[in-house]
């Protein structure tokens, strides 16, 4: 009897957590594998063809568990059948110097093949959670205390955040709104060089101002000690609600987002962090350079709105420094905010996990936050989170921490080991010139055993990145972001190797803008790569004409040169940095609303929204009665808008599209109640960027994708090089004319 209860106990708790349909699976693929070990090359080449083929098949019968679980595990199968092979067969000793290079591309090989098996046990059965319901009386709900740690943001990106976190709707006397300034702190205020503390005295008078104007509480410390960390440790020695609300700098909350997110904390207890998703309305540098921003999926939207919701299947959502609550209680048992390394957010959440406490993730998108505006404002903030992610695995390894379940080890190893991306990417770029132009021996195999292998293994791990991300993340966009990173992150990472704890915490740059176009100092490595593997093609033309013997693995390394080629294309195109004069990114909607002119309404439809502005279509019947720089009143139509004053707003510009108008609106706002209200109306609404987000959430499949990207690097690289000879031009001009004005 002790037996039958302990086994009914083992199986209700496979089934409860999960683990049931992922174990039929690891079963059957097992005995796949083990079954294939022992075929001929001809047996495993028909194999190969009923695998994919009955991949393509359960690929339709996958919105099933158990059929997503067989889709999967086939997927894996292929995939580990092709690692055997490759491991036990392709390996070959040359000489030391070809052994060297296929030794360093089977370990990047290997680092993907990790990452991808991986990726299928995190994302076997993503997560959909729903808010919770708050309790009908005020008394029911817990005190909330709202934390917008700052350091050197502009005053008026703060003044939007502030004013957006104390627009959520919640009792008012159970909610209070820290400014945390750590660019106002005594030691910068008594700092040695007068100038630096001119500035942050003046900074903390004008916080101290901004805070006091909307009835919000100004926080400052004696010194800059552990940085972010240390600042909103500092604000909950000063505070005492039961929870704690953490936004960036730039990170303007909607009105909803506590009434979305609370309830959770009241039905578990046991829960200490719920985290929602980071979500930005302006493009991040290489959206705005490809000008992608309105078509293709953000960058950030696979893992916000895939992976996150993967994780919290396994309990292992975690905390990504922003957009999320805390229970005051269980983080004050481990002191506060983790500061041993520079990602305070992951290593926070993965201490209490260990502790045997819950985590949520709420897939809503609930801030309007800003993308790094440049280049190398991207890549900085990028090379933080490698760094930080590279500590944890260093210093607080999630395979060793005691506390852990298996599936969250496994879930913060795949979290941690997914930074060391820059490594395989390198190799996979330089790679194929390490037989087209040197002719070492990489990867031995022929025809037969590539085509019974290699290409099942290929199909699969493209058709499964669709299917998982493809909705959010087209394919062989995640190679260019992931290029465009490792050539920095590498170096970076290998420091953290060195002294694990080094790396020191940097804010990222929010708010720039461009006055012209140009191309980045970072381009100058990518510049190498190309000319590299556009080398390598051309001697890999020679090699087929004259080295016959050697035409297949030729034609199959020029394939993947070719391939690099097609990425380092579209890299161009990022690296060619398009002007941005506006400072309040627009986003794109479709609102009716009223344009009161003279006491008179005339109907619109605003077609994009931002702080500083909006575009309204109007009827072209309409233009006599706009005049540019005239000043005009604007009403929204929407139901939480009724019953407002309508705004103040000037005409900017008018242009004629046949029997429509384009009319440019600036904001104009006559008091401080009217800006509120207009920050409530752009920012305040989730369903607007929800609306945003699946108006950009479509499949574009392996082959379209492709053709997409190629199609933007061979338009956007002709404008970078077009841009270099420009430059060069302008150049000459100007070395030409100085001597003559010199003469003169």
């Amino acid at each position: 009897m002790i037996k039958a209860h302990a086994f009914e106990d083992f199986w209700h708790r496979l089934r409860s957590q999960g683990w049931l349909p992922v174990l039929v699976g690891v079963v059957f693929l097992m005995v796949m594998i083990g079954s294939s070990a022992l075929v001929t090359t001809r047996t495993q080449l028909a194999v190969g063809v009923v695998g994919v083929c009955a991949f393509l098949i359960l690929r339709n019968f996958s919105e099933n568990l158990t059929g997503r679980v067989i889709f999967l595990t086939i997927a894996a199968f292929l995939s580990t059948d092709y690692f055997y092979w490759r491991t036990f067969t392709t390996l070959t000793y040359h000489d030391l110097l070809s052994f060297s290079a296929a030794v360093a591309l089977y370990l990047a090989e290997l680092y993907g093949f990790s990452v991808y098996l991986l990726s299928l046990f995190v994302n076997v059965d993503p997560l959909d959670r729903k808010p919770v319901p708050l309790p009908d009386t005020d008394a029911g709900h817990p005190s909330v205390d709202v934390m917008i740690p700052t350091y050197n943001e502009p005053l008026d990106l703060l003044e939007v955040t502030l004013i957006s976190a104390m627009q959520m709707r919640y009792p008012k006397e159970k909610l209070e709104v820290f400014m945390l300034d750590d660019g106002g702190t005594d030691q910068r205020c008594e700092a040695e060089d007068e100038e630096k503390s001119a500035a942050a005295r003046q900074r903390r008078r004008d916080l101290q101002d901004l805070c006091a104007r909307h009835g919000a509480r100004y926080l400052t410390r004696h010194r800059n000690v552990h940085a972010k960390a240390g600042n909103i440790n500092n604000g909950l020695q000063h505070s005492s609600g039961d929870l704690v609300v953490i936004f960036d700098a730039d990170h303007a909350p909607t009105q909803d987002f506590l009434e979305n997110t609370v309830g959770w904390f009241l039905r578990d207890p046991k829960m200490f962090l719920v985290q929602t998703p980071h979500f930005f309305v302006n493009p991040d540098p290489i959206e705005k350079n490809l000008e992608t921003f309105q078509q293709m999926p953000g960058e950030n939207e696979m893992f916000y709105r895939v992976i996150q919701r993967g994780l919290d299947h396994w309990n292992s959502a975690f905390f990504c420094g922003s957009a999320a609550l805390i229970r005051r209680k269980y983080l004050m048992e481990i002191g506060g905010i983790s500061g041993e390394t520079i990602t305070e957010d992951a290593e926070t959440a993965l201490t209490l996990h260990s502790r045997g406490y819950n985590s949520a993730y709420i897939g809503i998108p609930m801030i309007a936050g800003l993308s790094p505006e440049t280049l190398g404002g991207f890549i900085g903030q990028r090379i933080r989170w490698a760094q930080g992610m590279v500590q944890i695995f260093l210093l607080k390894n999630p395979l060793l921490i005691p506390g852990l379940t298996i599936p969250q080890r496994l879930c913060y190893f795949s979290s941690c080991f997914f930074w060391f991306f820059a490594y395989a990417r390198l190799v996979f770029v330089l790679a194929p010139l390490c037989f087209l132009l040197f002719g070492l021996k990489i990867y031995d195999a022929n025809f037969v055993d590539f085509s019974a292998y290699a290409i099942p293994h290929l199909l699969a791990v493209f058709l499964v990145s669709d299917f998982l991300f493809g909705r959010v993340r087209w394919s062989f966009v995640s190679e260019l972001y992931e290029l465009m990173q490792s050539v920095y992150t590498l170096p970076a990472i290998f420091k953290v190797f060195l002294n694990p704890r080094a790396p020191k915490f940097n804010v990222t740059a929010k708010g720039e803008t461009l006055d012209r176009d140009f191309i980045s100092p970072l381009a100058r490595p990518f510049y190498v790569f190309l000319a590299l593997n556009a080398v390598a093609l051309g001697f890999g033309v020679f090699k087929l004409f004259t080295i016959p013997a050697e035409r297949f693995p030729t034609s199959i390394t020029m394939c993947w040169a070719a391939f690099n080629l097609f990425i380092l294309l579209a890299a161009m195109g990022v690296l060619l940095e398009r002007r941005q004069r506006r400072s309040t990114p627009r986003m794109p909607i479709q609102e009716p609303l009223k344009v009161i002119v003279d006491g008179k309404l005339y109907a619109g439809t605003a077609d994009d929204l931002s702080l500083g502005g909006l575009s309204v279509t109007m009827d072209a019947a309409f233009e006599s009665v706009l005049t540019p720089n005239s000043d005009v009143h604007l009403a929204p139509v929407s139901a939480a808008a009724a019953n407002q004053p309508p705004f103040h707003v000037r005409v900017c510009n008018i242009r004629s599209q046949g029997a429509t108008m384009k009319v440019g609106l600036q904001f104009r706002h006559k008091s401080m109640d009217e800006m509120r209200r207009k920050i409530g109306w752009v920012n305040g609404s989730s369903g607007r960027w929800t609306e945003f987000q699946n108006s950009r959430e479509r499949r574009l499949g392996v082959t379209r994708s492709a053709i997409f990207l190629a199609r933007l690097g061979v338009h956007y690289s002709i404008q970078h090089f077009a841009q270099i000879m420009l430059s060069s031009n302008k150049k000459s001009k100007v070395a030409a004319f100085e001597p003559a004005a010199q003469k003169s």
